[in-house]
């Protein structure tokens, strides 16, 4: 029998009063999700979730009793967080669907296993573990997770039309999870209901492509999205622009041992095109860290490799530092995907590497004057300020920031009484 009694986070004796609190007097609790499905593969397990046959009231009553701390979090839907030692453990009653739209779904209690199960989307996402940590499969999941494959439980079309942001659930768990090639029947109801992500909100569907484009390797999900045509409903700047620097890119990730990041994942398939992406952070909701990320990105120079480091300081100075770290990583990606064999584009990637430690440490130094130092000089209050200034900092600027700042109190009195 398949259990997970034996791992470390089952055995924790928070998780484990909690399940000692829904299993006593005729009541039931088992973990279920991701837990299970990341235990059974052998990867870090996070938030635990529960199920229950109890109702959510019943959950809080029990709780209060025991002395734990139980949080309404999502109650009228039957979910209930209690919390110890400051660990959540989110607890839902079972359910089961009595209308859904593609958007949300109106449900009715239950405590029916199997009818909780064939409710959820994937057959990876529907195991559960009991009370001794055996795990229960009511909808074939163990046969997938060994396969890794990513099935819809049931009839992948209904499923979909439950909620039609199953459509990124998919790839995003494809990508994360997934080998070879995506199931034939999931992917053909996606490829039928892909209309139907516009109707889903934009937070949502930028929350599942952040965590899809957060995968190890996804350019075999957005291979997919795009044969599809659900890459294009997502992000239509892809469409001309392309997927094709994915795969250097995440080369060149796991070669460097850089963090994942969603954002150049996203930067490396879309044009960069100021205004094409302030119309994709409107569109998605992007935050306004994220918008300014792609835009500083967007705003950046393409860099030569063989820039000095002078130069680079100064365009450094001039620019984003983050836009600019944007540009070298995707130009590094290339050369180093062209690098084998090719002594010049080894050469260039080694000078790209150079370049991308250099931005990494670099400190944008203060310029030295302020307005009051103008008018200290005589300068009236007004443009000439500003003009002054900005001739002495492109000054200072081309002098590698080194003149200091009597050097140049001393050339802005020049300037004054010129």
């Amino acid at each position: 029998m398949t259990s997970v009694a034996a791992e470390p986070w089952f055995r924790d004796k928070a998780l484990q009063r909690v399940l000692a609190l829904l299993n006593a007097d005729g009541g039931e609790g088992r973990v279920v999700g991701g837990a299970v499905r990341n235990s059974l593969m052998g990867l870090p397990v996070a938030d635990i979730d529960i199920a229950t046959s109890l109702l959510p009231e019943t959950v809080v009553e029990r709780a209060a009793v025991a002395g734990i701390k139980a949080v309404p979090t999502g109650i009228a839907h039957g979910t209930v967080t209690l919390v110890i030692d400051g660990t959540p453990f989110e607890i839902t009653t079972l359910r089961r669907d009595v209308e859904t739209d593609g958007r949300r779904a109106i449900v009715a209690f239950s405590e029916d296993w199997q009818a909780d199960a064939e409710r959820r989307d994937l057959t990876i996402n529907a195991l559960y573990a009991s009370a001794d940590g055996s795990v229960v499969d009511l909808v074939d999941g163990l046969a997938d997770l060994e396969r890794r494959n990513i099935r819809f439980i049931g009839d992948a079309a209904t499923r979909i039309a439950e909620d039609y942001l199953r459509i990124l659930r998919f790839f995003r768990f494809f990508a994360h999870y997934g080998n070879g090639r995506p199931d034939a029947d999931g992917l053909r109801a996606c490829a039928a209901a892909r209309s139907k992500i516009a109707t889903l909100s934009a937070e949502r569907v930028w929350s599942e492509m952040k965590k899809l484009l957060s995968a190890g390797d996804p350019g075999r999900a957005l291979l997919w999205m795009r044969q599809v045509g659900v890459l294009t409903e997502v992000l239509p700047e892809t469409e001309k622009w392309g997927i094709d620097a994915i795969p250097a890119l995440i080369a060149t990730e796991q070669a460097l041992d850089w963090v994942a990041d969603p954002l150049l994942r996203l930067a490396a398939i879309v044009p960069p095109d100021a205004g094409r992406l302030a119309k994709l952070a409107e569109r998605l909701r992007l935050s306004k860290a994220e918008a300014g990320h792609m835009q500083a990105w967007a705003s950046a120079p393409a860099i030569k490799d063989d820039i000095s480091e002078a130069a680079f300081d100064r365009l450094l100075y001039r620019h984003d530092p983050i836009g600019v770290t944007v540009r070298l990583k995707l130009a590094l990606a290339v050369a180093r995907g062209k690098a084998e064999g090719d002594f010049e584009e080894m050469a260039r990637s080694a000078r790209l590497g150079k370049l991308l430690e250099r931005a990494s440490k670099w400190k944008k130094p203060a310029f030295p004057l302020r307005g009051s130092d103008a008018l200290a000089a005589g300068v009236t209050a007004g443009p000439r300020v500003g003009e002054l200034l900005g001739k002495l900092e492109q000054e200072w600027l081309e002098g590698n920031f080194t003149d200091d700042r009597a050097k140049l109190l001393a050339r802005l009195k020049d300037l004054a009484s010129a």
